[in-house]
């Protein structure tokens, strides 16, 4: 068994792999890079063939039809023979000093024999254009330099939460809880994240900056207007979300509030592209998305509707949604909204 499995999702990233893959390429046999071709247009499985090639204990290649990021995490997850597993999209990489530390925090754990469900590290945001480098740390939040539950944990900040960028899973776990991600479905990382927390209770943190997460090509799935027109991939993730967070059955309290936190992110985000989108019918949208989560749960619904964000971005009339939006945009700055 391989120590830590990465999973690369690549659909026509020929312009850009190579700096990725190249960050996970060190001389350590422990390790695992998986590379999957998700259905490439372009040269993605002549170069990926290439590093296979080049590296063969360490690099596996798996070509498939096109499934989307989400069918890409799945087959990745289903080929990883590591004992952890971190997803790295194509176009980001890491950091090769907090790399070393990573590891050797893995190692440490193995070698004591103490298992944990969940590592966290810090992830940079690498705008394009920007100088200052935002960067989504825990430090406030989880102890360091031990194995800790949720309990244990203190609050989040408006606009913080953990992504995808963010945690190393044990592979054991992601398949103990069935995660399977929807394929052809753009946003999906956030139910990647989601999904098994419930079943998270050993974490450990390592305070490094260890992802850097590019954003800046026009056509990335996080810009914005490509945001509202795939909205219906959005409003999907989200209603999955809603679906999977059961009040009652979460027994810790904190975890509760955080994943509470979490769900109401991700629906202001769909709120805000429904409003943004300028379409009538996307305002019905709007309202319907808010009807499927007071249906499915209606404790669920007060706590994110009637707090502060929820009251915004449900503001009546023209002159509520345009306030909705000032609100939103004065979050982005304020509280680091991406």
């Amino acid at each position: 068994m391989k120590l830590l499995s990465f999973v690369i999702p690549c659909f026509n990233s020929q312009d850009y792999m190579d700096r990725c893959i190249d960050s996970l390429l060190i001389d350590d046999e422990e390790l695992e890079v998986i590379i999957v071709n998700d259905g490439s247009s372009d040269s993605t499985q002549r170069i990926a063939d290439q590093y296979e090639a080049k590296y063969p204990s360490i690099v596996r290649v798996v070509h498939q039809e096109n499934l989307g990021h989400g069918g890409a995490v799945n087959t990745g997850i289903s080929f990883a023979t590591g004992l952890f597993l971190k997803v790295v999209d194509s176009d980001d990489w890491i950091d090769p000093s907090a790399f070393k530390e990573i590891l050797a925090t893995l190692k440490t754990l193995v070698a004591e024999d103490k298992t944990v469900d969940m590592v966290v590290s810090n992830f940079v945001y690498e705008k394009t254009g920007k100088k200052y480098k935002k960067v989504m740390e825990y430090g406030k939040n989880f102890p360091e330099g031990c194995i800790f539950s949720w309990d244990d944990i203190k609050p989040f900040r408006k606009g913080q939460y953990i992504l995808m960028h963010s945690i190393i899973y044990r592979t054991s776990l992601l398949k103990e809880c069935k995660l399977k991600l929807p394929e052809h479905t753009f946003y999906v990382d956030n139910l990647f994240v989601f999904q098994p927390l419930e079943k998270v209770e050993r974490i450990y943190y390592v305070n490094v900056d260890f992802y850097r997460y590019f954003i800046g090509r026009e056509d990335q799935s996080v810009n914005e207007k490509v945001m509202i027109e795939r909205i219906d991939q959005q409003l999907k993730v989200n209603k999955l979300m809603i679906d999977q967070i059961n009040m009652e059955e979460i027994k810790s309290l904190k975890l509760r509030q955080y994943m509470l936190n979490h769900l109401e992110i991700i629906t202001v985000i769909s709120t805000i592209l429904l409003i943004r989108s300028g379409k009538k019918e996307n305002l019905k949208t709007k309202k319907e998305l808010w009807k499927y989560m007071k249906d499915k749960d209606i404790e669920l619904y007060n706590s994110i509707r009637y707090g502060a964000m929820g009251r915004l971005m449900n503001m009546p009339g023209h002159l509520g949604r345009t306030m909705s939006v000032a609100a939103y945009k004065l979050s982005q700055k304020i509280v680091g909204f991406n």
